[in-house]
């Protein structure tokens, strides 16, 4: 019976978790095609230094080391799923056990070495967010739910972890009692907490011990389908999100093909093109005017707070966040693929990216600098959609403020921002 609930409880998350996968690959899709193969080395390099090693994370050592605790230890205590997920399928218990022996001990106690440090670097982290409130953590864009979010991943993990320990601990007592639980060792951190249920008989003691074990692989199955819903989901986009990464230099901007190929022609660069390209939109003004990977990178995003700390715009007072505009892309996303998937108008709904989630206020703020996507732990590029916007509102809709269009009219006329003959251009230097 326990095997078939078991059973049950597998495929029932296994369903949930491919339904948001499938919905997830084709709200990405919504984006504009492209195949990205190019530099595969490097592309490489990214994956292994920035995804795995975390090579980003450490130019703030402190929450880098914490986050690394947990971070490996969702890597490696996860391996001991597979063990859990044997023994509920074939009704067995601790089914490695006789065939690694002592080794098997080893690899319990690493376990538990990891999941003590997970605890601890995650109560550390609720501290700081919580109590020392650091301020890239309640900036306006930060609602209710993302500070929710953030909790309760803290607070499952903390659960999670102790679970564990309380089921390695009931589990040691049983050893002595009981053929059906094999000898594992001594278990060094469990062990400290035995005391606790010395006094309690055996059939306490399998209930303490089934109870931690169900708890543990049924929080593990929920927090998989979970994370498909929260931000944590960069658990996983990250490694894509770093392969994908554009590996142009970051103060290099993408120029529109057609647009370049017109600008070229008109200053006798190259011929005129014999036919013309039709565009659908220059720049954009919703996400299916995005490509591919810049959606695919919203659902990427830590939520960290880097990029915002880190802009000078923001700083200063200035209305824009890059956190807000990676958030922003990632909720119209949803609000789109939710739409189509029931059947709805999608992207016709009469609203955009542009004015109902994003503001030309926000996006005529930035200065370009490149500081938030220098501060990105997995590569993000804000910068990439705010520029596609301004184009948008640049070329579309004329509508870029005064100024910008007092400079582009003499760069134009006078190849520089300043209303001033080009011949006149070097007479600062004239004179003593």
């Amino acid at each position: 019976m326990a095997q078939l609930a078991f059973a049950a409880i597998l495929v029932t998350a296994g369903y949930f978790l491919f339904r948001r996968v499938v919905f997830i690959r084709n709200t990405i899709r919504l984006g504009r095609s492209g195949v990205i193969t190019d530099n595969r080395s490097a592309r490489l390099k990214n994956l292994l230094l920035i995804a795995f090693g975390q090579k980003k994370m450490f130019k703030r050592p402190i929450p880098a080391l914490l986050h690394l605790f947990v971070y490996v230890g969702f890597l490696v205590i996860n391996i001991e799923v597979l063990e859990f997920v044997i023994d509920g399928l074939a009704g067995t218990h601790r089914i490695f056990a006789p065939f690694l022996g002592s080794f098997y001990s080893v690899l319990m106690n690493i376990f538990e070495f990891l999941a003590v440090a997970v605890l601890v670097s995650c109560a550390i982290f609720l501290v700081r967010r919580n109590v020392l409130k650091i301020r890239r953590f309640w900036t306006y864009e930060m609602t209710r739910w993302p500070r929710l979010d953030a909790n309760l991943i803290l607070i499952t993990e903390i659960a999670l972890m102790i679970a564990i320990l309380t089921m390695n601990a009931a589990d040691q007592l049983l050893q002595g009692t009981s053929p059906n639980y094999p000898q594992t060792g001594r278990l060094f951190f469990s062990s400290f907490l035995i005391p606790a249920f010395d006094s309690f008989d055996e059939a306490v003691l399998v209930a303490i011990e089934r109870v931690a074990w169900w708890f543990h692989i049924i929080g593990i199955l929920a927090f998989a389908v979970y994370v498909t819903y929260s931000k944590h989901l960069h658990i996983f986009m990250a490694f894509p999100n770093t392969w994908f990464a554009r590996l142009a230099p970051q103060g290099k901007m993408t120029n529109m093909p057609v647009v370049t190929a017109e600008v070229r022609s008109m200053l006798g660069l190259a011929e005129a093109p014999t036919t013309t390209t039709e565009v659908a939109r220059f720049g954009a003004k919703d996400v299916n005017d995005l490509s591919w990977n810049m959606l695919m990178s919203a659902y990427a995003c830590t939520e960290c707070g880097r990029c915002t700390a880190e802009c000078p715009a923001h700083l200063t007072g200035k209305k824009l966040s890059p956190r807000k505009i990676i958030m922003d892309t990632r909720d119209r996303m949803e609000e789109v693929g939710r739409s189509l998937r029931t059947g709805g108008p999608g992207i016709d709904d009469g609203k955009s990216l542009l004015n109902d989630y994003i503001t030309k206020e926000e996006i005529n703020a930035c200065t370009s600098c490149q500081a938030c996507v220098e501060a990105c732990p997995v590569l993000i590029n804000p910068l990439e959609i705010i520029l596609e916007l301004r184009r948008f509102v640049t070329m579309e809709e004329s509508g870029a403020p005064a100024s910008w269009n007092s400079m582009y009219q003499n760069i134009e006329t006078n190849f520089a921002p300043w209303k001033f003959s080009p011949g006149d251009r070097f007479n600062w230097a004239k004179g003593d």
